[in-house]
C-alpha cells in the first residue's frame, strides 16, 4: 500500500510538472508573439463571403491617444473602426458603431479570424488579413479597354421582378476605379476596386457587412454586373448617361390626407417622453430624422447634422433623432444610442420608436405615407406643420449630389426661419 501511494504521488508530481512546463511554453510563446508581432501598418483583409467568393478590403492600424487604433480605408475615406487590443496570440477590435467585433488569431505576420456580433448572436463571417500585399483586388494587370469614368443609368433586377432604378458614379485612373451606386434610399458609400480589361471589381467595408460588386463595361457605354452578398446576387444593367438622375427625394414620402404634422410622444433612453408639443419646440423650425445606429447612410447623415445643429441651434432650430433599433431592451438601447451620441457629439434629442421596419414606422408615425428609407428627414416649420420630407441620404461619396443636398437643405431652413411666427 505504501509503495502504491508513493507511485501515485510521483505520478501526480510528474503530471503537475508537465502541466507547468506546457503552461510556461504557452506563456513564453505568447510573450514572444507580443514582443515580435507588429500590428501597426496597412493591411489587406479578405472576407470569405461564401464558397468561392472572396471580398477584399483595406485597413490601417496606427497609434491614437497612445493606443493602436484601426481605420478602414475605402477610396478617399478613412473610417474610424476601434481600438486594437492584443492578448497573447489573440487580437480583437470592437466595432462599436455596428455592435460588431473583429476577432483574430495571430499567425506569425498574418491574421485569421471572424467578424461577429459583440453578443455572439448570428452567423460569424470568416476572414484573414496580411500586410504582405496592400492592393485591393488581385488582377492580371491587363490594360483597361478604355476609361469608363462617368455617370450611368442603372437598373437593379430583383428576384420578385421589382426593378430598382439607380445611378452609378465611377472614376477611373488607370487600373484603379472608385465609385458608388446612388439609390432613392441612399448611396453605397465609398467603393474601391480595379478594372482589368473590361472587367471591374468594387468593394467596401466599414465594420457593418462587406459590399461587393463585379461586372463588365463595354465600349458602347453599357455596363452589366451583379451585387454579391452572402444572401444572394442581384444583377444589374445600365448605360452611360451624364444626365442620369433619380426622382426628387422630397416627393417620395408624404403626409396622409388630412394630416398637417406628425404627433408623437416617444421616450429617450432615460424614459423621458418627448413630443413636438413640448415648449422647447414652439415657434421653432424642427428637423426630425428617422434613423438607426446600425444604418451606414444614417451614420453619414449624423456626421452632417450634428455639427450643423451646434452651429445653428441659436437661430431657432431643433433636431430630434427618432431611432429604430434592432434590439429594444433598455441596456442595449442605452449602449447603442450612447455610443452614437459620443461618436458624433450629438447634442439634440434622441428618442426610441421601435424596430427598423416599415410597420413600426407606420405605427409610431401614423401620419406618414409611403415610408421608404432609413434615414428619412422631416422638416417642420414654425407653425408645427410639415414643410418637407426628404427620403434617403446622399453622403459625401456622391460628390455633387451631396453638395447639392447641403445647399438645398440650408436654403430650405433659411426660408423657414424667415417666416413669421404664429
Amino acid at each position: 500500500m505504501k509503495i502504491k501511494f508513493i507511485a501515485i504521488l510521483i505520478a501526480g508530481l510528474l503530471t503537475q510538472k508537465v502541466a507547468a512546463q506546457t503552461k510556461n511554453k504557452t506563456y513564453t510563446k505568447n510573450l514572444k508573439l507580443q514582443n515580435t508581432f507588429q500590428a501597426s501598418g496597412i493591411w489587406r483583409g479578405v472576407f470569405n463571403l461564401k464558397p468561392g467568393v472572396d471580398v477584399p478590403f483595406n485597413f490601417e492600424i496606427k497609434n491614437k491617444n497612445g493606443q493602436p487604433y484601426l481605420s478602414f480605408l475605402n477610396a478617399d475615406e478613412s473610417f474610424d473602426g476601434g481600438f486594437v487590443k492584443q492578448k497573447g496570440d489573440s487580437l480583437w477590435i470592437n466595432l462599436d458603431q455596428f455592435d460588431n467585433v473583429l476577432a483574430f488569431k495571430i499567425q506569425k505576420d498574418s491574421l485569421v479570424g471572424v467578424l461577429k456580433k459583440q453578443d455572439g448572436s448570428g452567423k460569424a463571417l470568416q476572414l484573414s488579413a496580411s500586410k504582405a500585399n496592400q492592393y485591393r483586388f488581385k488582377t492580371n494587370d491587363q490594360t483597361p479597354d478604355a476609361d469608363f469614368s462617368g455617370k450611368y443609368d442603372i437598373v437593379f433586377k430583383s428576384q420578385d421582378g421589382k426593378n430598382e432604378n439607380a445611378v452609378g458614379l465611377f472614376k477611373q485612373l488607370g487600373n484603379k476605379i472608385t465609385g458608388t451606386f446612388l439609390r432613392i434610399t441612399g448611396d453605397s458609400r465609398y467603393l474601391e476596386g480595379s478594372v482589368d480589361g473590361n472587367q471591374f471589381y468594387l468593394s467596401g467595408f466599414i465594420g457593418s457587412s462587406p459590399s461587393y460588386y463585379k461586372g463588365t463595361f463595354s465600349k458602347d457605354g453599357t455596363i452589366q454586373g451583379e451585387a454579391v452578398s452572402a444572401r444572394g446576387n442581384t444583377p444589374f444593367t445600365g448605360k452611360q448617361n451624364e444626365n442620369a438622375a433619380l426622382p426628387d427625394a422630397t416627393k417620395l414620402t408624404f403626409l396622409k390626407e388630412g394630416y398637417k404634422t406628425l404627433n408623437f410622444s416617444l421616450p429617450d433612453v432615460n424614459g423621458k417622453k418627448i413630443s413636438l408639443s413640448d415648449d422647447k419646440f414652439k415657434n421653432k423650425v424642427v428637423i426630425l430624422t428617422i434613423t438607426g445606429t446600425w444604418c451606414p447612410n444614417c451614420v453619414d447623415e449624423a456626421s452632417f447634422i450634428s455639427p450643423w445643429y451646434k452651429e445653428n441651434r441659436n437661430r431657432g432650430v431643433e433636431v430630434v433623432g427618432i431611432h429604430y433599433e434592432r434590439q429594444l431592451d433598455s441596456a442595449y438601447v442605452k449602449k447603442a444610442l450612447g455610443r452614437f451620441r459620443d461618436k458624433f457629439d450629438i447634442q439634440y434629442d434622441q428618442v426610441i420608436a421601435g424596430k427598423p421596419d416599415k410597420k413600426q414606422v407606420a405605427e409610431s408615425l401614423p401620419g406618414l405615407n409611403n415610408f421608404l428609407s432609413f434615414p428619412t428627414m422631416i422638416i417642420i416649420n414654425k407653425k408645427g406643420e410639415v414643410a418637407q420630407i426628404h427620403t434617403g441620404y446622399s453622403g459625401p461619396a456622391t460628390g455633387k449630389y451631396y453638395t447639392d443636398f447641403v445647399s438645398a437643405f440650408n436654403a430650405e431652413i433659411d426660408g423657414l426661419l424667415k417666416q413669421t411666427n404664429l
